[in-house]
């Protein structure tokens, strides 16, 4: 439900609002405005028609919120919200890129890495610490090691890192070292790492999983936000289709739907909805046009000897190029 306020409505009346719906244990939302006040209630639905605030003298309109995803909708909240990780916003009009390998495999590696994207532009750098793998016998990452590689060279570059979380016993560790949680495809709909994220201090960029819908990955981000964390940040990565040329089918029609649906910051990944270094950069322009918020690019200062995913991560010059790039579409968009 939203319960929009008359534009003279004080702060102290929006407040006996926001008791009234706590007293019927529902979660309140107080969302101050420009010009006028929002607030949000949300809950058992029978629990909501017993608040009757229509007649409540500092009220304009109460309209329900038709959507399934109540929270993170644009029925609830019609401006774009604005999500940072660290000091880098997401939304409201920006384009950020996060950039690094698909995973930190060593001290060295990432340091050659980070610098290499830093020097070009990167708004921040991305590295799996624990690495979910199709086989038991591939690279599974540093753990540990590698979110304290993560955070030492974050500071040493002064971007902010993104890492993924894979089960909630991690939630801490990686809180303590990543400037913002990744929840993997694989993860999109593990609703128990997705309840305890909705209860830390940090943003989380949630992937599309590959065969959800775009209002499944939206339900997803409710049960973060219905937690009390609203950074969250939807990405695109690609979807599984019958097409066998790529690895993934990239969905760039899902950046206008997730804009269409939901006040939630966009993120691309073409390095993963493609799966080929040739494809990444056509995919991220396209992405750029079609209005996200920013991309999430894998990066390695040498591809061919990478422990994970080298054939679709750039090289740092190729990174450079589709900077450039990016840069002169979204000029051409803004003229």
């Amino acid at each position: 439900m939203i319960i929009v306020l008359h534009p003279k409505a004080t702060r102290q009346e929006a407040e006996e609002i926001l008791q009234q719906i706590r007293e019927k244990e529902l979660k309140p939302l107080y969302m101050p405005g420009s010009e006028r006040t929002v607030i949000g209630a949300l809950g058992d639905e029978r629990r909501l028609g017993e608040l009757h605030l229509e007649s409540h003298p500092s009220v304009e309109r109460v309209d329900p919120i038709l959507a399934p995803y109540k929270a993170v909708s644009r029925e609830m909240h019609p401006e774009d919200s604005v999500v940072k990780i660290g000091d880098v916003p997401l939304g409201g009009g920006g384009f950020a890129v996060f950039a690094g390998p698909c995973a930190v495999e060593s001290r060295e590696q990432f340091a050659a890495t980070a610098a290499a994207v830093r020097a070009v532009g990167a708004h921040g750098l991305r590295g799996g610490a624990f690495k979910p793998r199709t086989s038991p016998y591939s690279f599974q990452g540093l753990g540990l090691e590698g979110l304290r590689i993560l955070r030492e060279i974050g500071d040493e570059t002064g971007l902010p890192v993104v890492t993924e979380v894979v089960e909630v016993a991690d939630v801490e560790a990686v809180s303590e070292y990543a400037d913002a949680f990744q929840v993997g495809a694989r993860n999109m709909q593990n609703f128990r790492l997705l309840t305890a994220l909705g209860k830390a201090a940090k943003p989380v960029i949630l992937k599309r999983g590959m065969a959800a819908t775009v209002k499944d990955v939206l339900m997803s981000a409710e049960y973060i936000v219905s937690e009390g964390n609203a950074g969250v940040i939807l990405c695109e990565r690609g979807i599984r289709t019958f097409e066998d040329g790529t690895r993934n089918t990239l969905d760039l029609s899902a950046i206008c739907q997730f804009k269409e649906y939901s006040h939630l910051p966009v993120l691309v990944d073409p390095s993963h909805g493609t799966g080929k270094r040739a494809y990444v950069t056509p995919m991220a322009l396209a992405a750029a046009a079609a209005g996200a918020d920013g991309l999430l690019v894998e990066v390695h200062h040498d591809p061919p000897s990478a422990l994970s995913d080298g054939a679709q991560s750039l090289y740092p010059e190729q990174f450079e190029r589709l900077l450039r790039q990016v840069r002169r579409v979204r000029q051409s968009g803004e003229a």
